[in-house]
């Protein structure tokens, strides 16, 4: 199979990540700023210029993604960093054998990918993966993703616990990291095994199920982020390799 683009892009801007509500990995808490890597357009495209998820067209708003053929050209990704005990270059994602593989041998690196053909309100976001490698790592589904306004993280980790985030970015350049919701769940099953998770906004009602069971549900009346990208990332902390096999993606309806 066909890998995605190799992970050589351009550092096009600096953030510190603030710690309102805990930093993203109470593991990883480094103190060098980390860097947002891209492709040279800096981020994807704003909301504005993307089609809503009523409209028609060549891409689909609703779907199922089987990783069968390299992703298309409707998705971007870049890297978040801290340089000083990162390398970006230690990071492979490829479709290989109708899965998505992410291969990490570097800590502390956050690598997303987003959907950037369409904006969507409420959505409801699932994927499965194998995790094949150490116990600490993160899984995350996104929603309502906006360069301006920031997005809705659900972060899922193979160690049982989990987080939901608002996104903040700040004039400054900065990014701030909101905790809505954090726990562990016995439904999560830990070390190497197949978890399946789905994150569902609407309106401004954040939900969080895994492997079929409802672990959090939480009303964001702060931030209301009103619509923006989908996408997924993986997350490396203080142990590497990470090794995640994610067989399927699907957007639909909630």
């Amino acid at each position: 199979m066909k890998s995605l683009r190799p992970l050589l892009f351009l550092v096009s801007m600096l953030l510190i990540v603030g710690l309102a509500g805990g930093c993203r990995s109470a593991q990883a808490n480094p103190s060098g700023p980390k860097a947002i890597s891209d492709e040279p357009t800096a981020t994807p495209p704003p909301t504005e210029a993307l089609a809503s998820q009523s409209q028609g067209g060549e891409a689909q708003a609703f779907f199922g993604e089987e990783f069968d053929n390299p992703l298309s050209g409707d998705w971007t990704q870049f890297l978040y960093y801290d340089e000083k005990v990162s390398d970006a270059e230690a990071v492979n994602v490829q479709t290989q054998n109708g899965k998505l593989v992410w291969s990490f041998d570097t800590k502390d690196l956050d690598y997303y990918l987003f959907y950037k053909a369409y904006s969507y309100q409420d959505v409801k976001l699932e994927t499965s993966y194998d995790n094949r490698g150490v116990n600490n790592n993160y899984v995350s589904l996104i929603c309502r993703y906006n360069s301006t306004y920031g997005w809705y993280e659900f972060q899922v980790a193979n160690n049982g616990l989990y987080n939901i985030y608002a996104m903040e970015p700040l004039e400054n350049g900065k990014l701030r990291e909101n905790r809505l919701a954090n726990g562990g769940s016995l439904a999560i099953k830990q070390g190497k095994g197949i978890n399946e998770y789905a994150a569902t906004c609407q309106g401004n009602q954040l939900t969080l199920r895994i492997n079929g069971e409802k672990v959090a549900s939480v009303t964001d009346a702060k931030f209301s982020l009103p619509e923006g990208q989908v996408g997924i990332a993986v997350s490396s902390l203080n142990v590497v390799p990470v090794a995640i096999e994610m067989d399927w993606f699907r957007v639909s309806a909630p």
